[in-house]
Formats: structure tokens, C-alpha cells, sequence
């Protein structure tokens, strides 16, 4: 047994360390305030592109305040079948803001079966979109709210950095308590998988995108071959910002208090749910990388208090550290969020919920039914999508 402590304590302890001083200071999370009074003019036009699958409880509003940018763009919302009036409800969100000319509505087409449906809601936004002859792309969530500065903060960081796909991630909803133990840590799991430092160095190839707010320059998308390109793509983002920086693409990710998700979880099964529709096929539907990432979280995230059940004072002692080196990082994503500052000791409750999510989700794929999302099953093994009745 104490072998055992001893060689998980070493696993800690090195895991800890790199993590905390080599990963690219990913925890040393900034929130972008960017003046955008500065910007000596942003080169060219943007359109917003827009998908929506049954979204008219949020819709309304989102559209709003994209119309409502102090730099006036088109949007280009792509009704993707839905069945609860979502196109109407943001004609009247336009109608009611004084800009009904400049929202542009598209009707999906049936869902092709190599595609997935956000993809292919974008491919037909971003085709409408390319009359307006606009230089840029605002790739936006149908439930995520923007400050009016928003476009104007995306193109002073994108013309500044000479950026050809810049990104915020999008303050999500922190209310419940489901998801004050959880999505701050999504957050953070993020930012240590796709260090922001590395996505914006050119020499690297790791490359990250947040979906719900991007500006993307048309040019470099079409030159790499469209969204057609990664047309399976579940998890959307981050393969586009893959694509792109294959291409030679530079990119930027950040933290942005001025967008915000309108998504609530309020409930755990909310956020399982959320989880396991992508967490296999991130692991590339690997067993081996499944086994590797188990492993892995229980060494980094679970071994910390467990080691302070210990005997030896030595593990006891680099359980502590270890513990302490993760409620430090932790803690700058918990302020972030306005929270209580012992939420950041609840890390490892968090990680060892999104480990079960995460063998969950390579049931689910295993089973057939990975990637469900709004009555479509997209993350199973001949890669076609499935439709299910809508509830």
C-alpha cells in the first residue's frame, strides 16, 4: 500500500508541476477589455450568421442585441426545422428593435447525411451571407446575448493581432448550484486543454475556438475549403479553429464579461447531458486514450485528498501541495464567476462528475446514440445523422 501512495504521490506531484508551470499559465485567466474607441478602422464588413434549432425562448432577445451593435451588421439567422416558431419570434425581435431589414431569414434544407446540423445550418448562413460580400464572419450561438460592443471588441483584438479567427468565450450561466460546482470547471478544463498562450502562438498546432461568439475572416474560410471541410465535425469550433490554423491561420481566444449564455442548467443531468454529447469523440472514440484519460483524472484531480488519508507524512505533505496547487489555479476561474471562494476547493467533485459523464459519454457512442442533441443522433460510427422525435 504504501508503494502504491508513494508512486501515485510522485504521478501528483509531477502532474501538478507541469500543470501549474508549464502548461502555458493557462489559469492565469484575464477577462479581454479591449478599448475599442482605438481601433484605427477595422478593413471591411461583417455579417452575423446565426443557426437556430427551436430556440424561440432565447431568440428574441439574442438577435436584439446583435442588431443593436454600435458597429451595424446584417444577421443571417438559419431556421434549422424548427417547430416552435423560432424564425417568427426573432422577425418580431427585429421588427420591435427598427431593424427588420436587417435581419435575413433562411429556411434549412434537409439535413444531408454527412453533415451535422449546427455545420450545415452555417454552411447555408455563411452561403447566404457571402451576397453581402462581407470580409468577416460572426459565427454566433442562438442563445448567447451580446454586449453592443461585442463585434467592435472582436475586430480591434483581430486587427491589432493580425488574427484571422478571434473568439470570446462567452460567460455562461452560473446561478444553480449544479452549475456553480460545474461550469466554472468546464471553463477551466477548456483553458488547460487549449491553453490560450498556445492557440495564439504560431509556432504550436494547438488551436482552439469558443462557438458561441467568433469573428472569422471570410477570406481564409473559403480558402480552406468552407465549413464542408470538417462537415462531421461535432465538436464545431475547435475543429474550424484546426482547420485554420493548418492553413496558416492566427488565432486568439479570451475571456468576455459583455457575452453571456442565456443556457441554464439547473439541474445535474442539464449538464451530464451537455458533457457526454461531445466528450468521447473527443477522445477520437479511443478506448485507449478513455482508459488513459480515467487514469489520468484520478492521478491529477482525485489522488490530492485522497493521499491526505494516508500514513506517510511525505504523501500526506504532497497531497496538500497538490491540493493547494489546484485551489490556486481554480481560483482565479471561481473569482471570474463571482463566487464564493471556497468553491474552489470543490475541484475534485467536479472532476470526478465530468469522469463519469465522460465514460457515459462513450456508452453512448458504443450504444449508438452519442452526440444527441434537439432529437438528432450525430456521434455514432458510420458518421450519418439520425433523427428522433422532438419532444
Amino acid at each position: 500500500m504504501s508503494v502504491l501512495a508513494s508512486s501515485v504521490a510522485t504521478l501528483t506531484a509531477v502532474t501538478w508541476s507541469y500543470l501549474a508551470f508549464a502548461r502555458g499559465s493557462f489559469w492565469r485567466i484575464k477577462s479581454a477589455k479591449p478599448d475599442a474607441s482605438l481601433n484605427p478602422g477595422f478593413s471591411g464588413g461583417v455579417v452575423a450568421v446565426v443557426p437556430a434549432r427551436n430556440e424561440a425562448e432565447l431568440i428574441g432577445p439574442v438577435v436584439t442585441s446583435l442588431l443593436n451593435q454600435c458597429v451595424a451588421i446584417p444577421v443571417v439567422l438559419v431556421d434549422d426545422e424548427s417547430t416552435d416558431g423560432t424564425a417568427d419570434v426573432a422577425r418580431r425581435a427585429s421588427k420591435n428593435a427598427g431593424k427588420a431589414d436587417a435581419l435575413i431569414v433562411v429556411q434549412s434544407k434537409p439535413l444531408p447525411a454527412e453533415w451535422t446540423g449546427k455545420l450545415w445550418s452555417m454552411h447555408q448562413g455563411i452561403a447566404r451571407a457571402r451576397a453581402l460580400n462581407p470580409a468577416w464572419l460572426m459565427l454566433a450561438d442562438a442563445d448567447v446575448l451580446h454586449g453592443e460592443e461585442t463585434v467592435a471588441n472582436l475586430s480591434f483584438i483581430a486587427s491589432h493581432g493580425h488574427y484571422d479567427l478571434v473568439s470570446f468565450m462567452v460567460k455562461l450561466h452560473c446561478e444553480s448550484l449544479p452549475e456553480k460546482l460545474l461550469l466554472p470547471a468546464f471553463v477551466y478544463f477548456f483553458f488547460m486543454l487549449y491553453p490560450p498562450a498556445w492557440i495564439s502562438d504560431p509556432r504550436r498546432s494547438t488551436a482552439g475556438a469558443a462557438g458561441g461568439c467568433m469573428l472569422v475572416k471570410a477570406e481564409i474560410l473559403e480558402r480552406a475549403g468552407g465549413l464542408e471541410a470538417i462537415r462531421g465535425a461535432i465538436i464545431d469550433d475547435c475543429s474550424l479553429a484546426r482547420l485554420l490554423k493548418q492553413q496558416g491561420g492566427r488565432l486568439w481566444i479570451g475571456l468576455a464579461d459583455q457575452s453571456q449564455s442565456l443556457r441554464r442548467y439547473d439541474t445535474f443531468s442539464d449538464v451530464e447531458h451537455m458533457i457526454s454529447r461531445t466528450a468521447f469523440n473527443q477522445l477520437k472514440h479511443s478506448s485507449l486514450l478513455l482508459l488513459c484519460t480515467i487514469a489520468g483524472m484520478v492521478i491529477t484531480y482525485l489522488a490530492p485528498p485522497l493521499l491526505l488519508l494516508t500514513h506517510s507524512r511525505l504523501t500526506i505533505f504532497v497531497g496538500a501541495a497538490a491540493w493547494a496547487a489546484m485551489t490556486i489555479t481554480y481560483s482565479t476561474m471561481v473569482r471570474y464567476y463571482r463566487l464564493n471562494p471556497a468553491w474552489a476547493l470543490t475541484l475534485p467533485l467536479a472532476a470526478l462528475f465530468y469522469l463519469g459523464a465522460t465514460m457515459h459519454s462513450a456508452v453512448k457512442y458504443w450504444s449508438g446514440s452519442g452526440g444527441d442533441w434537439k432529437g438528432r443522433v450525430q456521434d455514432v460510427q458510420d458518421r450519418h445523422s439520425t433523427e428522433t422525435p422532438l419532444g
